[in-house]
């Protein structure tokens, strides 16, 4: 009995000792756990004492005229009144009146004398911007230095500013998947929120497609929402990696997906609108097409990453350096290349005059190319800018060649290539092969002429053409959709 008594206690004992182990082990355990969130707790919470001072409330006001046309007739416009006289084509005229709209997002100083970033889309078309910092000091002298809506960034300067807290910038490009974030901004209204989250993945496009499309957004699941357009996205250095800028929602409100501009294109755009006070897009002359696995196969290529050259434009910096049709670019820059908007946006943002270094396969063999960019706005290179092609129209210069081809003046307008089905120039009786004189009252002999001197029309949202068919010229009016 003595024995078994002994064998008994020691067995208690065995397991009172195991039970201590393992109890000690889980407070361990939850201790560490509960210290290691405790840490990363303290660390959002430094990120908000240096962040949100220079995280800025962006109030805009604009002034915009409804109604001003007749009742049950289609003809409300200033250019019949050139005609006809104000109020002269009959009665029933509803006078214009107008209405003050107001807006609130976000944004983030990024020096002391006053710069701010925010995006394009936060100020696009105000007559009055308002900024306001934590703690309530509130600025109205604001201007717009420039913006880019191509990228969505803009650059606002408080006139006069002294001593105004700011951000640092951080690199976007070593952001890596998983990383911790935190947005900073005013959803809603609902100033100084500060939400966190990781990033969900990088390179983002959205479904835009196009030669004037620069995207390469950061996905994260920070809740972002209506009001968060513009403020800063930031690692947990409290450095700036990206611009709020968007989210994909089904209820237009958050759920999982928001999207940042990084913050390295953001600080391009920024350094030539400060310069120049405007985006200058570099340009190479050529047409691309993503790879499949079935063209890289036929290619002789071990991956699909990269982009295949379909056409190389004539006299173009492409060309001038060597670069063929059949060409698959595989690197620029010493960055992998995975489809042709990674092209588009690095040699968009490359400085006119600078070079690009392109790794190319062509016939199974590995070739270095180095490209001198030039600039996208040159005339013998601009392609139709954004607001002619909502308004159906693509437009070509009149080279000689096209002069020749076409019984044209080299020159002179500008031939229309093309008309998109349905859309206002279609609507307006504009045909393919007629050639625009002006625009706006302005002549156009290039298609940069044509672009610039339709971005009065962006506020208007009407362009007075004048069109010619044969001996025959007309001004036609269209009216941006």
């Amino acid at each position: 009995m003595k024995a078994q008594s002994k064998r008994a206690l020691g067995s208690w004992v065995v397991l009172w000792m195991f039970s201590v182990v393992i109890a000690l082990s889980l407070a361990a355990a939850d201790s560490n756990g509960v210290e290691t969130l405790r840490k990363a707790g303290l660390a959002f919470s430094e990120v908000a004492k240096k962040a949100t001072p220079a995280v800025v409330s962006v109030q805009v006001e604009s002034v915009v005229k409804v109604g001003g046309g007749f009742m049950g007739t289609p003809f409300d416009d200033e250019f019949f009144d050139r005609f006809f006289g104000p109020g002269g084509r009959g009665r029933g005229r509803m006078p214009q009146q107008e209405q003050r709209r107001t807006g609130q997002a976000s944004g983030f100083i990024i020096s002391e004398d006053g710069y701010i970033l925010t995006n394009h889309h936060v100020i696009d078309g105000a007559d009055k911007i308002r900024v306001k910092l934590d703690g309530g000091r509130t600025f109205d002298d604001v201007e717009v230095v420039g913006s880019d809506p191509k990228a969505d960034v803009a650059v606002l300067k408080v006139k006069d500013a002294k001593g105004l807290p700011s951000l640092e910038i951080g690199n976007s490009d070593d952001l890596e998947v998983g990383e911790w974030v935190i947005a900073i901004g005013n959803p809603f209204g609902l100033t100084e929120t500060l939400t966190v989250g990781v990033v969900s993945a990088k390179g983002r496009k959205l479904n835009q497609q196009g030669e004037d499309v620069y995207q390469d957004f950061i996905q994260t699941d920070a809740a972002i929402n209506p009001g968060n357009s513009g403020g800063p996205l930031l690692n947990l250095d409290a450095k700036v990696v990206g611009i709020n800028a968007a989210i994909i929602s089904g209820s237009g409100g958050y759920m999982g997906i928001g999207m940042a501009v990084p913050i390295n294109m953001a600080i391009l755009v920024k350094d030539q609108v400060i310069t120049t006070g405007k985006v200058e897009r570099g340009f190479v002359g050529i047409q691309m097409q993503d790879l499949t696995p079935e063209l890289a196969e036929f290619f002789k290529l071990k991956s699909s990453n990269g982009v295949l050259v379909m056409e190389v434009t004539k006299d173009s910096p492409a060309e001038k350096a060597g670069l063929k049709e059949d060409d698959v670019i595989v690197r620029v820059n010493d960055r992998e290349i995975f489809d042709s908007q990674d092209v588009r946006n690095i040699v968009g943002f490359t400085t006119p005059g600078k070079e690009v270094f392109m790794t190319i396969f062509r016939g199974g063999k590995e070739q270095k190319i180095t490209v001198t960019v030039a600039a996208r706005d040159q005339s013998e290179f601009a392609q139709t800018g954004e607001i002619g092609r909502k308004l159906g129209l693509t437009v070509k210069t009149i080279d000689a060649e096209t002069a020749k081809q076409y019984k044209l003046t080299e020159g002179e307008g500008v031939l229309i290539e093309d008309v998109t089905s349905g859309s206002p120039a279609e609507t307006a009786g504009i045909q393919p092969n007629m050639v625009i004189y002006s625009v706006n009252r302005v002549n156009v002999n290039s298609v940069a002429e044509f672009n610039d001197a339709l971005k009065e029309t962006e506020q208007s949202k009407r362009a007075m053409l004048l069109v010619k068919t044969g001996r025959f010229s007309q001004y036609v009016l269209l009216r941006l959709p």
